[in-house]
């Protein structure tokens, strides 16, 4: 009906609403969204049409009366992205229009796909992509209509289960010599009676001989840094992101011990350079490798490549 022509504001509508017959096929599909299920037809060429119609679009010919179960799941064939929703869209914030096409059906729907909260203006998600695959979310109450589905959203793929195991680990007699030296601010290393090398932390035996070591080496706490990586993923023994864990060869050791560097700035960390362990201070001391908070730069020349080549 016109508004007062007064008002340059028009509205055009249909009192009670407008009522029509939705016929045999679209009202299978209707009543089939009304119990939370989505059907297509198949034409007599064997393409299954969702929202399903009385006629095959492609030839005009009527369709087959064999209506197929197809989705719930489906897949996005494309997308637009509403970044600024108007008070007619389904959502009051940024969503998505897409095409969706159900399982074991050849055509696809439009529908509202639900992102998750974003800003009033947001750029488009990075997960929002064609072939992104996604489930409906049906009202609770249903009349059937096209709005029986909410919404799309996607599937389920990856979760982050906030995990932790708590558990004490005894060291065996290696082990604990050694942490006992740590305790007193001494690195302590044993040397193997077959090859020689002094190995730290020592374990008791030599890996390359199979043989057990018993001879106690103490070792400074300077030594040079082998090999490294650079960390982007927060942890709590680390000062900042990103930092840097790295292989240090202590001097006199043979075996190159892992530990946290820093002290300096990531992407000025390199190969050869010397380091020394960065001890807290004595009062914090107990028997474990937390006493040396990292290994930081010593105002030393760096060790050429050749000389620890064998250490990587």
């Amino acid at each position: 009906m016109p508004s007062n022509t007064a008002d340059p504001n028009h509205v055009i509508g249909f009192p009670g609403g407008y009522t029509r017959s939705v016929g045999p096929v679209i009202g299978r599909f209707l009543s089939e969204l009304r119990d939370g299920r989505m059907v297509g037809i198949r034409t007599a060429g064997g393409r299954v049409l969702v929202p399903p119609t009385e006629y095959d679009p492609d030839t005009g010919e009527d369709v087959t009366d064999e209506f197929v179960g197809v989705g719930p799941a489906g897949t996005v064939t494309t997308w637009s992205w509403v970044p600024r929703p108007a008070k007619e869209h389904p959502f009051d914030r940024p969503f998505a229009w897409a095409l969706i096409r159900p399982d074991g059906a050849d055509t696809a729907l439009v529908h509202a796909l639900d992102l998750g909260e974003f800003e009033p203006g947001a750029e488009p998600p990075k997960v929002l992509k064609t072939g992104l695959r996604v489930r409906p979310k049906w009202r609770a109450e249903r009349t059937g209509t096209i709005g029986d589905i909410e919404c799309f959203r996607p599937e389920v793929t990856m979760i982050n289960p906030q995990a932790q195991l708590e558990f004490r680990l005894r060291g065996g007699r290696a082990m604990h010599r050694f942490l006992e030296g740590i305790s007193q601010g001494r690195i302590t290393g044993h040397r193997c009676p077959e090859c020689g090398d002094v190995i730290v932390p020592m374990k008791g035996l030599c890996a390359r001989d199979g043989v057990q070591t018993t001879e106690e080496v103490e070792l400074p706490d300077t030594g040079t840094l082998t090999t490294f990586a650079v960390n982007n993923i927060p942890d709590p023994r680390a000062p900042d992101v990103p930092f840097v864990s790295g292989y240090v060869l202590l001097d006199g050791a043979d075996v190159p011990m892992l530990t946290l560097v820093a002290g300096i700035p990531a992407d000025q960390v390199r190969m050869g350079m010397r380091v020394k362990a960065a001890w807290r201070p004595r009062e914090e001391w107990d028997a474990s490798m937390n006493n040396i908070k990292w290994f930081e730069p010593i105002d030393e020349p760096d060790v050429p490549f050749e000389e620890i080549k064998d250490h990587l």
